[in-house]
């Protein structure tokens, strides 16, 4: 038997072809496993590409997540990437691919790039032409997963009928390496460290040959171009996006994807395209019940033709977070809200407040930026009053400050945080720790520069193609990217706006703190008031009352 009926649904038994060969357009080929239902007829794909052996247990590619409390488990379980036993029985074709040079596939590893991409548009119509397949292939995961979606996506694939990019980002410089121009190493190391390490393993193949032997690690020396490059960065045109899109980012994932499912969300050119932003860490959403269900409705609408109700409902799905474990799920038409009320709330040096009233008086707050200097010293805090009113903030948020240096340039760090009515920070999820703050954001000063025609009044997008140092003591205004965030004040609570010299410990490992790259101005100064209209720019949501 294949197949158990019953009055609802047909369950399927899975059966597994393994080390399946998946031809390229250059004479090359790749190593693909795949999971689908035993018996007769044809499925849709949800498939994946990228440098993760596919015959390493998600247990043994990171031991540091805790794999005993995921929502599913079982023999196939692999990191970032679907469960075939939960998705084989319910009719879908899994299909793991490993990349070039990974696993089991030839070749040399060509992460994140226009050829990885082409492999895969390969590999999805050749996924497409099988005898079990429907002809309507999904490109589905986590990360890495989902970054590559983006960029195959892009080439327009002819057999790709939806694509599901799960904390993924788009643009890898300014998501990932260097936010606003600093470069953030502690990640990037520690990723590729373990990537290091599984190098060569579940690379034996059919006929008992050796594993591949791992490539000696990167120099230790290597620091990204401060500069952006459209040819080392590799991001994808958005617009050439056409497919149905559900963009799933996590509020906790600012350093490193969040920013990415935003920005895709709002330049695909998909006319169905759907966004959720989520609550919980990198990887349990996206294996729960209800995160799984969230994804087989998308997909069954796209690859089934099955009519789910998706196209009946707001676009949008938001987590509106109150505390670590406190959020409402609810739906909106559009990004950013149409209701936002849009509210400055002003620095005012003199008594480190921010409030929507401006100051005539002009004042300035000055720290250092001194490796050693104990963090009191190396910021410049600002506080709201006690909010009267139950009070919501949901979207971008944009820092405009006018800032002096001691020396020709200064890394900036915006960090806005949450008191309770005790004056305790209340803390949210992080998409690797708990007990990180409500947003963050970055800004080398030299990287000032603005792209008039992609920044908006809520949203600066900096062109980082100029180094604009300034003169000691010269007073220039900067615009911050402040990552898109959703959090309720209660009545008696506060907001607190620290502009710092270094990043809030508690979001690493997204950290900037290479030693090569950072900027140690002696002292930073913030300049308020009158004149130097320095204020944070507030995404205020109203109810629907």
């Amino acid at each position: 038997m294949s197949t158990t009926e019953s009055s609802t649904a047909v369950y399927h038994e899975l059966k597994l072809d393994k080390d399946v060969r998946v031809p390229l357009r250059d004479g090359s080929h790749l190593v693909a496993d795949v999971f689908r239902p035993a018996g007769a007829g044809r499925f849709p794909t949800v498939m994946t590409l990228g440098p993760y052996s596919k015959d390493i247990h998600f247990r043994d590619w990171n031991p540091s997540y805790p794999y005993d409390q995921l929502p599913e488990r079982g023999p196939y379980m692999h990191w970032e990437s679907v469960n075939p036993e939960w998705w084989v029985p319910q009719g879908y074709v899994v299909l793991r691919v490993d990349g070039r040079g990974t696993g089991k596939s030839p070749g040399q590893v060509r992460g994140l790039s226009e050829d990885e991409a082409r492999d895969y548009y390969d590999a999805i119509e050749w996924a497409a032409e099988q005898p079990y397949s429907n002809g309507r292939i999904a490109v589905m995961g986590i990360s890495y997963f989902a970054m590559n979606a983006w960029r195959v996506a892009a080439l327009q694939p002819p057999h790709l009928a939806a694509i599901v990019p799960w904390e993924g980002a788009v643009d890898t410089y300014r998501e990932a390496t260097r936010h606003g121009g600093i470069y953030s190493s502690g990640f990037l190391r520690m990723w590729s460290s373990n990537l290091r390490s599984h190098e060569g393993k579940g690379s034996e193949t059919k006929e008992g040959k050796e594993p591949r032997p791992a490539p000696p690690p990167e120099p230790l020396g290597f620091v990204p171009p401060e500069l952006f490059d459209a040819r080392i960065w590799h991001v994808p045109e958005l617009a050439k996006i056409q497919v149905p899109l559900l963009s799933a980012g996590n509020w906790g994932g600012y350093a490193l994807h969040l920013r990415g499912n935003v920005e895709g969300y709002l330049g695909a050119g998909s006319s169905l395209k759907c966004l959720q932003i989520h609550s919980g860490d990198h990887i349990g959403p996206f294996y729960s019940l209800e995160g799984r269900l969230h994804q087989k409705r998308f997909l069954d609408h796209c690859l089934l033709g099955v009519d789910t109700g998706i196209t009946r409902e707001p676009p949008i799905r938001l987590a509106i977070r109150r505390s670590q474990d406190r959020y409402e799920w609810r739906y909106e038409h559009e990004w950013p809200i149409a209701r936002t009320r849009w509210t400055g709330y002003f620095l005012d040096a003199s008594r480190s407040s921010i409030g929507p009233e401006a100051t005539k008086a002009e004042c300035s707050a000055s720290y250092t930026a001194e490796v050693d200097a104990p963090r009191e010293r190396a910021c410049a805090t600002f506080s709201t009053r006690p909010f009267s009113e139950e009070t919501e903030l949901t979207g971008p948020v944009k820092l405009k400050l006018w800032v002096s240096s001691s020396d020709d340039d200064a890394d900036l760090f915006a960090i806005l945080r949450k008191l309770d009515s005790d004056g305790n920070e209340v803390t949210f999820q992080g998409s690797i720790n708990p007990g990180i703050p409500v947003a963050c954001g970055w800004l080398r000063v030299s990287h000032r520069k603005l792209d008039p025609d992609r920044s908006t009044p809520y949203r600066p997008f900096h062109t980082h193609d100029e180094i604009q140092k300034v003169k000691p003591g010269e007073i220039v205004p900067v615009e911050i990217e402040i990552w898109p965030t959703s959090v309720v004040c209660e009545p008696g609570e506060r907001l607190v706006l620290e502009v710092a010299a270094h990043d809030e410990p508690r979001t690493a490992p997204f950290l900037h703190d290479d030693p090569r790259d950072r900027v140690y101005a002696r002292e930073i100064t913030l300049h308020t008031g009158g004149r130097y209209d320095s204020h944070v720019l507030l995404p205020v949501i109203p109810g629907r009352g």
